[in-house]
């Protein structure tokens, strides 16, 4: 038997835990990240659409594009990818407590990379361009490894790559931004172009996120070595801490690019890479600002869990799913040949348009709790590729004997 299939023989992992037993912090913070992501996709699909700057259509427009700059743009994917190194370490510590060998752990988890990177794959494909699904599970293939390191090694590079790979994001992205500045999607273009265009840009897409996301999911591979969101009452320093310099250091450091973006500041193309490095580098605060406030929020709700705060783990429970679902969203009202609802948008009415999206999924996830479904379908295909077909329970009388 070969070690793969001796692998796919072993024992699956125990099942989802049911909702009552979950640690809170986590599925509400995936449940509000998922918030973030959806207003900055739609108020960038705006942008996109029209290819001629934001709307600032009165004092209203104003207020939300200098909002989303400082309290969402480059917010929410920081905290998407320590979430996504807080499960993978999680995974890592509960297999290695079971007594399974590093060669092992590292073939399950290379083998969940892989189908992650399959199902963005088919994401980007049948949906949306800017799919970080596959991203993640590049990362699991390539930074498995990083799982093992000390703490202190493990900062060492999560630092290092912070600031080359975040300074090389902001270089690219600006001047991309600058080239592609005043061309709007064209109206002639259809679902097949879209999706030519969309496989075309993985390769460089790819290496620009995995730059900016091993550095966060490095955190979250030190943060889940100490539990910080499962017993986040044990932590509660640091996370105070957290909450307050994080959340403050990314409206500082994003207040020069919300200028720029209200168009009150007006900068030379370096300086504009300059500014946007810097409210990247805030937005990696920010980022863990939100994750350690909301286990903070987690711990001051306890046990008492309203049909609020249930819908939104609900919806964290089922982050992947819900992802998905805004895509799906997406493609129906974005492009020209489907509502193209987009290019007559206010940056506000945009932002709203996203705060919809995500309120869709929230009912949806709390729809799949309420039937039984502990796991959305993507969860369950993950799941299910990753650890196989769950083995038979025993009969009575096996068990009997």
């Amino acid at each position: 038997m070969t070690d793969e299939t001796a692998a796919r023989a072993a024992p699956p992992g125990p099942a989802a835990l049911p909702a009552a037993r979950r640690s809170l912090a986590p599925d509400l913070a995936r449940g509000f990240m998922l918030l973030v992501i959806a207003t900055v996709h739609a108020h960038m699909f705006r942008l996109a659409m029209t290819g001629e700057g934001y709307a600032l259509d009165g004092p209203l427009d104003v207020a939300t594009t200098a909002f989303m700059a400082l309290f969402a743009e480059n917010r929410g994917y920081p905290m998407f990818a320590a979430l996504f190194g807080y499960g993978l370490a999680q995974i890592h510590l509960r297999r290695t407590a079971e007594g399974r060998e590093w060669p092992w752990v590292r073939r399950l988890l290379r083998r969940r990379g892989r189908w992650l990177v399959a199902i963005g794959v088919a994401h980007t494909a049948l949906l949306f361009f800017g799919d970080v699904i596959s991203v993640y599970g590049l990362i699991a293939l390539l930074f498995a490894g990083v799982l093992r390191f000390t703490d202190k090694r493990l900062l060492a590079h999560a630092f290092a790559w912070m600031a080359a790979g975040s300074l090389l994001y902001a270089l690219v992205e600006n001047a991309a931004f600058g080239a592609a500045q005043g061309e709007a999607q064209a109206g002639e273009a259809t679902p097949l172009s879209d999706m030519a265009m969309r496989l075309l840009t993985l390769p460089f897409f790819w290496p620009l996120m995995i730059s900016i996301s091993v550095f966060p999911f490095m955190v979250g591979v030190w943060a889940a070595r100490r539990r910080l969101l499962e017993e986040p009452e044990r932590h509660r320093a640091l996370l105070r801490r957290t909450a307050l310099f994080g959340i403050g250091a990314a409206v500082l450091g994003g207040l020069p690019q919300a200028l720029v973006n209200i168009e009150v500041w007006s900068v030379a193309p370096m300086a504009a890479s300059g500014i946007f490095w810097v409210h990247l580098l805030a937005g990696y605060a920010g980022g863990f600002g939100y994750a350690a406030l909301i286990a903070l929020i987690a711990i001051r709700l306890g046990d008492r869990r309203g049909p609020v705060v249930t819908a939104l783990a609900a919806t964290g429970q089922r982050s992947m799913t819900s992802y998905l679902l805004q895509s799906v969203a997406w493609a129906v009202l974005i492009p020209p040949y489907m509502l193209g609802v987009a290019g007559s948008l206010t940056d506000a009415q945009a932002v709203g348009l996203g705060v919809a999206v995500w309120l869709a999924t929230v009912v949806l996830s709390d729809l799949m709790r309420r039937a039984g479904f502990k796991q959305g379908p993507a969860e369950w295909f993950l799941r299910r590729m990753t650890y196989g077909r769950p083995a038979p329970a025993p009969a009575e009388g096996a068990r009997a004997g």
